[in-house]
Formats: structure tokens, sequence, C-alpha cells
């Protein structure tokens, strides 16, 4: 158990980029505070398209905004 907190701890710090708001489009996690949620991104990716389409989709977002969405729903 205390090894899983540490490592709960370590997970939530290491992502710079996620936000999470209860006031912000029902606390899901976004991606630097934008409506753009985690879960339309993995969706989007799962969906079939790639990275650079959806840069070309969301240009206010930078390639490591998608890169951190993907490790943190991993």
């Amino acid at each position: 158990m205390l090894l899983q907190a540490i490592f709960d701890d370590a997970a939530v710090t290491d992502f710079h980029r996620i936000t999470q708001n209860p006031a912000m489009i029902g606390g899901k996690p976004c991606i630097r505070g934008l409506r753009v949620t985690v879960g339309t991104i993995v969706g989007q990716i799962g969906a079939g398209r790639t990275i650079e389409e959806l840069l070309a989709d969301y240009p206010y977002l930078e390639r490591e905004d998608i890169s951190e969405a993907l490790r943190y729903a991993a």
C-alpha cells in the first residue's frame, strides 16, 4: 500500500500539462487549462487520427500536450 501511495503521488506530479478544475468541464482532466480534455485526445487517437492531424485541428496544442495526455491516460 505504501509503495502504491508513493507511486500515485509521483505520477500526479509528473503531469505538468494536465490540469483539473471542478468548475471546468465537470473536473475532467484537461490540457493546460484549455477546454480540451484528455478523453478527447485519447478518443481521437483511438479513432485513428494522427498526432499531426490533432495538431492541425487544435493549433493551440503542442506535441508534448498530446504525448502527456496519452501518458496520463495510460
